[in-house]
Order: C-alpha cells, then structure tokens, then sequence
C-alpha cells in the first residue's frame, strides 16, 4: 500500500493510502485526488501503485512536478520523499514492498541497539579519572623497583592507593556502580588485565572478543554477546595487551602489530593493534577450560556417540596417525587433548604449538612453542623447525597443535618413519578438503613434488581422519570418522567408519540429529582381528534409524 500527505500553503494535510492500481492527480473532478492549486493542471501527474513498488508520472503539465530542485517526468517513490506541485508538498510515508523485498531488502545495521546495557558513559569518565591518578600516584612506568615487586605486590600497592584516592577525590559515586566494584574495576585496569578479569573467571563464557575500547563481545553457549563492560580508553586496552604478552617474551608494537600468545592458564590470545585494526586494538580470547575434560564430557554434550569414542580409543591406543579438522572454534583442540587421554603412560610424547594449549595428562611429556622473530627480525623457530627437530628427540608419539603450512610434508614423513600414533589438527570443512588442503600445505614446504608423490605420502602416513564442526545452533558435534585406504593411483581412497546424520530442527532451532556407523569394518580392526586381537566389531553395524529410513 501507498501512503503519502499532501500539505498546502495554509499547511493543511490531507493523508491518503492506497492499493495497487493507478490514481489521477490534478485539479479535474475526474481525478483520484484533488489538488487545489492554481499552478496544478487539470490532470497534472499520474499514480502508478504495484504490489512491490510506485512511481510518479507526469502527465505533461504546464508547471511540472519537482523534486529536489529539478523537474521530473517519472520517479520512483521512496519512503520520505518530498514532490511539489506549485506550492503543494506530497510527501510519501510508507511505499509497498514484497514479501521478498522485506528478506532481501538489507536495512542500517550499524546502529543496532543491542537489549545489553552497557556502562554509561559517566562510570566509564569516572574510571577514567581514578585510573590516572592511580598511574600518577604510583607513577607505575617509571617506578625504579617495579621489576623487582611481584604481580601480587603491585596489586596490593594499587589497592591501597586507589582506596585512598577513591576516599579523597571522588565525591560522588554514579548510579550502575559500587565502591567496591569500581575500585576492583580500575586496580585491575591499572595492573591487572582490565574488563577481561571477570570475563577470564566466568567458566560459561568460551570466547572473549574486544573491538577496541568500548565494545567487548562474548561466546556463551555456542553464541555471541555483547558484555556490559568497557575499558577506559585505548591506552588502557594496549597496557593490558602488553601486559598478557610480554610475561611469554612476544612484542607488538606499529612494526609488529599481531601477536599470538597465551595466558597463565592456557587461553589462546591473538591481539592486534592500529594501524591494522582500524577499530582500535583488538583482541580474541580462545578461553581453556579450567576442567581437565575427559570422553564422558563430550557425552554429556552429546558432542560424539559411545561406539565413536570406543573406536577412537582403539584408535589411539593401536597407534593409528589421526587427523582432527574442522573449522574455527569447532573444538579441534579440546578433541585432541580428549583422545591424548588414551595415550599409554609410558610413552614419550613431544608435542608442538604456535601457542602452547595443550595439556596432556601424561607424566612423560616435552611441550615445545614456535616463536617469532625479535626486533631485529632474528630468532625466528617455526613450527617445521620444530618438527623436525622433535625427530631427534625419540618421541613415541609427536602431537602437533595444528598443521597450516610446509610443517605438514614433515609430519608426513615422521608418521612414514615409524612415529605411528601421532596426532594433529586442520581446519577444513570436511575430510575430503581436509586432504586437499594438506596436499596444498605440503606444496608450502617449497619441495618440488608432483602431485602424485604427495597423494601417495598422505595415503600411507594417515590412517583416521576425524571431523568435528560446530552446527548452526552452536552446538559441537564429531559429524564425520573415515579411515584411510590407500592411494588407487589417481585419488586418495576414503572408507567411512562413522557419521552425524541431521534431520530438522526443533522449536528451540536446535539441530536435531543421531549418530550412526556406516556398516564397515576398518582395516586395521581386521588386521587386529586376524592377529587374534579380541575386538567388538558390532559397533560399525548402521543403527535401527538408518535402516528404516533406507526401507
């Protein structure tokens, strides 16, 4: 429907509305609306009204129709628009759309109002304050002893001091905050990690994202948020950036504006700063688990069935080379430290990461960390110098974080040397693009090998590939276990052992779905078997589901 005013010189408005069809406009009684006006001819324009759209036609009038200083013959109406005709305004509310016009139409996210109620602007100026006669009290940059006080003592210190600030200075304090919580607030934005602190304690949130100052976002339950806290000011947020970096011998300033590292406990850090980040400084927070997480989690998550996890433990335990993909936060990382449980104690593990977040069980474990180069562009060890290097370290098993590059043509080569029972993970989006994508990393390595000889390589050296992805309600699932056949002299052959089936969602929008076998034996099982190896192998036989919907 189109709805649109038309207002005279008196400034009387007269609203009309109408449905699809084509309207006459001019001072004639034959007109649909009458505009009383000397400079109106007697048909002076036309109204064309469709289902999704109108437009304004002139119908050859002496004075014309105007929009925007310049006369028309035609327009398309748009919501907002002002038309005149001699010294009348039409002006158009409301013009029709269809349905699909409504989907697909796009509309301003950018001012969107989150329901979050953020702090207002006069606790953040309050903060703000306290926090730079904290700094000038302690005078924390120049202070000649601070490298000699421990974390625990700054923190006392600036406990004190903002409480004696807090005491003399601040007269009042805003609605939305306590003493108590504003004096937590500004001590660890002055020593500690800031707005992060609470966020790092609460074990629902997964995920912390910071687009500068004064937009903080988190992962709770497979979504994301907007958190209520705010730092005081770009300068604080790149204290706390330098604060989580420097402790693990990384940098980032203009020159280097990217760093990955890690927290005390584990949590995965990646930070960048302006110039790149346009938005101010940025960081992204993977949060570890404070829980050693076992198989029985992922099964009060429904995040994999019983009969996976026993063949994925046979799996481990018979020293098969596995590889986990998926994609980003799908929980690759978690998986592998879950199947690294059944790795035998007695073994020696060598395990390599960008950033160290891996934490296995076992009491026979040498953990190594790339590291990037210093301020003189030296020093740099990546993760392939770190592979190779694990070679000459005996290791039973080399666990590697996660492959992206030419680090992958040597994993491939320890798992064909007789490093059986190494783990690692990639991100793909499936076990057949998993293989692509390690095919392309082993061409990273700068080796000049056909494509033929890489296929061959990858065939031989893995055995169980295992995808893990996160749906679209949020939710963590192992959806597909393929073993590895062999190499047919064109593709790499693939046999699936296990997978996710989905079939709707619910009134919730959670994905409904089961997990099945696919009705085939791995290899090794058989082999197993054949050696006199006791195995149950009822566990690859298709659920009663599967078969049905197959009848």
């Amino acid at each position: 429907m189109l709805d649109f005013e038309i207002q005279d010189s008196q400034q009387n408005i007269t609203s009309y509305q109408f449905t699809p069809g084509v309207y006459l406009l001019g001072k004639g009684d034959q007109c649909d609306v009458i505009l009383n006006d000397s400079h109106v001819s007697r048909v002076h324009a036309e109204l064309v009204v469709k289902d999704d759209a109108a437009v304004l036609v002139d119908k050859g009038s002496t004075n014309g129709c105007w929009f925007s200083g310049q006369r028309i013959d035609s327009l398309a109406l748009e919501e907002g628009q002002d038309i005149h005709f001699g010294e009348l305004q039409l002006t158009i509310k409301s013009v029709p759309e269809s349905e699909l016009a409504g989907i697909f139409g796009g509309e301003d996210r950018t001012n969107f109002v989150s329901t979050v109620v953020q702090e207002s602007e006069e606790i953040v100026a309050l903060k703000r304050r306290v926090h730079s006669m904290i700094l000038e009290y302690l005078d924390l940059r120049k202070r000649g002893n601070l490298q000699e006080m421990s974390a625990e003592e700054l923190r006392i210190e600036a406990v004190k001091a903002t409480q004696e600030i807090i005491k003399e200075r601040v007269d009042r304090i805003p609605d939305g905050i306590s003493r108590e919580e504003l004096l937590r607030q500004v001590v660890a934005e002055a020593v500690g990690l800031g707005s992060l602190e609470p966020l790092l304690d609460d074990d629902s949130i997964t995920e912390i994202m910071v687009n500068g100052p004064d937009q903080v976002y988190i992962e709770r339950n497979g979504k994301i948020e907007l958190a209520e806290c705010r730092f005081t000011s770009t300068s604080s947020l790149l204290s706390v950036i330098d604060r989580i970096v420097s402790p693990i011998g990384r940098r980032i300033d203009e020159s280097s504006p990217m760093v990955d590292a890690r927290l005390a406990d584990g949590s995965r850090v990646n930070a960048v700063i302006p110039p790149l980040a346009l938005n101010g400084p940025t960081i992204t927070i993977r949060k570890f688990s404070k829980k050693k997480l076992f198989m029985n989690d992922l099964f009060k998550f429904e995040s994999i069935s019983q009969d996976m996890a026993i063949f994925l433990r046979s799996s481990v335990t018979h020293h098969q080379n596995i590889m986990i993909s998926g994609g980003t936060g799908s929980g690759k990382t978690t998986l592998l430290n879950i199947l690294s449980n059944f790795i035998d104690a007695n073994e020696r593990i060598v395990t390599i990461e960008d950033a160290a977040e891996l934490r296995l069980n076992q009491p026979h474990v040498v953990s190594l960390e790339s590291r990037p180069p210093n301020a003189e562009g030296k020093g740099k060890i990546t993760i392939r110098d770190l592979v190779t290097n694990a070679l000459r370290m005996r290791p039973d098993r080399i666990v590697v974080g996660e492959c992206r590059g030419g680090e992958a043509l040597d994993m491939l080569q320890a798992m064909n040397t007789g490093h059986d029972g190494s783990l690692t993970t990639g991100h793909a989006n499936s076990p057949a693009d998993f293989l692509s994508r390690l095919e392309v990393m082993v061409m990273m390595a700068g080796v000049d090998l056909p494509s033929r000889a890489i296929r061959e390589q990858i065939a031989s050296a893995v055995n169980i590939l295992v995808q893990q992805n996160r749906l679209a309600d949020g939710t963590r699932k192992v959806t597909s276990i393929v073993e590895v056949l062999g190499f047919d002299g064109e593709n790499i052959q693939l046999k699936p052992i296990f997978e996710y089936v989905k079939n709707g969602v619910d009134e919730n929008g959670m994905v409904m779905g089961y997990y099945t076998a696919c009705g085939n034996v791995p290899q090794f099982y058989q082999e197993l078997i054949s050696q006199g190896r006791p195995l149950d192998t009822s566990i690859f036989e298709r659920t009663e589901v599967e078969k049905a919907e197959q009848d």
